[in-house]
Parts: structure tokens; C-alpha cells; sequence
């Protein structure tokens, strides 16, 4: 059982012993009866519901595809027996593969090697003693996807903030909305960016929306482009879609680099960068210059 972004970011981001988890026993189910035979049906599922792909192994499929769109129909026939073989056996393995595990098992499966139910975590704690709500995503679940329960998760989270007049910080992990979950997932979307509506322009709260690598698709859309100070990890990956489909799409080579923290940073794209270890201490330099107290001070 490994549990890697999550323990760091709530060792690193609030005081030891504050951590107050909430809505643990919200669990991903299947709200669309997905059947995995059609997980990599095509390029289009990719290209709508997440640049990065949600489901890595339909990745290597499609690089491995277009290496043998590549090849030229004069290698000899011997070349194209063996490339059908290839592209047969692939094929049969990619059917089996399907069969053996369903998205409910793939869940099943993520749970017990993570020890999460979902791929956000929520709750509440104290930064230097100022209490905060915070989510956080972890890549190693699903690849940090979407789907409605992470997105049911985050609204929670933001209403209650709202409520009690708490800071909110989101640390941001996807490769974007879970296509598993189709349309559902999209809709997450519009409920998380409805909430912070009401957190930041109604309420006048105070959102920090932290992205580390990857964060893209619609976290990217949504969420993690609507802090009132968006803060970025040295060296992360962030965009809307990934480099792979761009070029697939566009037929155009992305530069290296041009979707990486340190080249974005200059075009406006957030607003600091920060490294790990240095983040509790920005973050509560941000809360005190924006008004909010400890505890200890409040009760003062």
C-alpha cells in the first residue's frame, strides 16, 4: 500500500494533528455502467475527456499505432506479416485485458493498492494555527481523474468553507475528467466552478489553488484556474491537453517545454512558484496578509 502526494501535501500544508478528514465514505461507483472493452475504442474519447488519458495503458496503444502508420509499404512482405502479427496479438491481449478487469474492478483494484477510496481527499485543519478546508488530489489513483464523486467532494468541501467562512486551498493532481464516467464527469465541472462562485464573488472568501505535476484537462478548465492566487511547483506539467494529442491532432510538433511551469510562468498563468518545502510558510504569510487569524490570535 502506497499513499505518495496525499500524506506528503498534509504533512507539508497544515500543523501535525489538525487533519480532520470528511465525506470518507463517499466511494466511486458506476454511474454509467462502463464496460472497459470500450475504454480505447478511439482517439475522440482521449481528445474529449482527458489529454493525459485517464487509462495509461490505451496510451502506449496509440503511440504504438502511429509507429506503425509510420512505416513504409515497401519493407517487403515479411515486414507487414510480421506488423499484422503484431497488431493481431496486441489486439487480443488488449480484448483479454479488457475482460479480466471492469471499471468497477479497476476501482477496486486502485483502493487496495492506495489505500483511497477516491482520488481527492478533503477535509479540514489549522495552518500555523489558522483554520483551513483543503482538498487534496492524488495522481496515483486513477491517474487523479474527475469523476462524480470527486467532484460531489470538492462542492462539499466549498460549501462548507462557505458556510464557516474558512480559507480554501486545493492541491491539484489530474490527468483530467474520467471518461469512464462520460458525460457525469464533465458535468463536475460546472457544479465545482458554480460553488466558488458563490465562495469568491458572493461570499468574498479566499480560495489558493496550488497545481503540481500533471494538472490538466478539466481540473485545468475548472478548478485549478479559479484561485484567487493560483501557486505552481517548480517544473510541473500543466495544460489543457497533452503534448501527445496536440501533435496527434495537429499534425505539429509541441516544444519541449512549453507546457512546464517555468516556461508558463512568464505568460500570466499563475501567480508564484513555489517548491514543497517552502509552501506552508507562503501559504500562511497569504492567509495573515489576507486577514485571517490563528486561534490563539482570534482569541486574543
Amino acid at each position: 500500500m502506497t499513499i505518495h502526494l496525499f500524506s506528503d501535501r498534509i504533512e507539508l500544508s497544515i500543523d501535525p494533528g489538525t487533519w480532520v478528514p470528511m465525506d470518507e465514505d463517499m466511494i466511486p461507483m458506476d454511474p454509467v455502467e462502463f464496460h472497459s472493452e470500450e475504454e480505447a475504442d478511439s482517439e475522440e474519447d482521449l481528445l474529449f475527456f482527458g489529454p493525459l488519458s485517464t487509462d495509461f495503458e490505451g496510451q502506449s496503444d496509440f503511440e504504438g499505432q502511429s509507429d506503425f502508420e509510420g512505416q513504409s509499404d515497401s519493407e517487403g512482405q515479411s515486414d507487414s506479416e510480421g506488423q499484422s502479427d503484431s497488431e493481431e496479438k496486441s489486439d487480443s491481449e488488449e480484448e483479454s485485458d479488457s475482460e479480466e478487469e471492469s471499471y468497477k474492478d479497476r476501482i477496486d483494484s486502485y483502493q487496495r493498492n492506495t489505500g483511497l477510496t477516491e482520488a481527492v481527499q478533503t477535509g479540514t485543519g489549522q495552518l500555523n494555527g489558522i483554520p483551513i478546508a483543503i482538498g487534496v488530489m492524488d495522481f496515483e489513483f486513477i491517474g487523479g481523474s474527475m469523476g462524480s464523486v470527486v467532484g460531489e467532494k470538492i462542492t462539499r468541501l466549498i460549501e462548507y468553507a462557505t458556510n464557516k467562512s474558512l480559507p480554501l486551498i486545493i492541491v491539484c493532481a489530474s490527468g483530467g475528467a474520467r471518461m469512464q464516467e462520460g458525460s457525469l464527469s464533465l458535468m463536475q465541472m460546472a457544479k465545482i466552478s458554480s460553488a466558488l462562485y458563490d465562495y469568491q464573488s458572493n461570499k468574498k472568501l479566499f480560495y489558493i489553488s496550488i497545481l503540481t505535476s500533471p494538472t490538466t484537462g478539466g481540473v485545468t478548465a475548472s478548478f485549478g484556474m479559479l484561485g484567487d492566487i493560483i501557486i505552481a511547483e517548480p517544473n510541473a506539467y500543466i495544460a489543457f491537453a497533452g503534448k501527445r494529442v496536440i501533435e496527434e491532432t495537429l499534425k505539429k510538433p509541441v516544444p519541449e517545454g512549453s507546457q512546464e511551469t517555468e516556461y508558463l510562468f512568464p505568460k500570466g498563468l499563475f501567480d508564484l512558484i513555489v517548491p514543497r518545502t517552502l509552501l506552508k510558510v507562503v501559504l500562511g504569510e497569504l492567509f495573515q496578509l489576507h486577514g485571517f487569524l490563528s486561534y490563539q490570535e482570534d482569541e486574543k
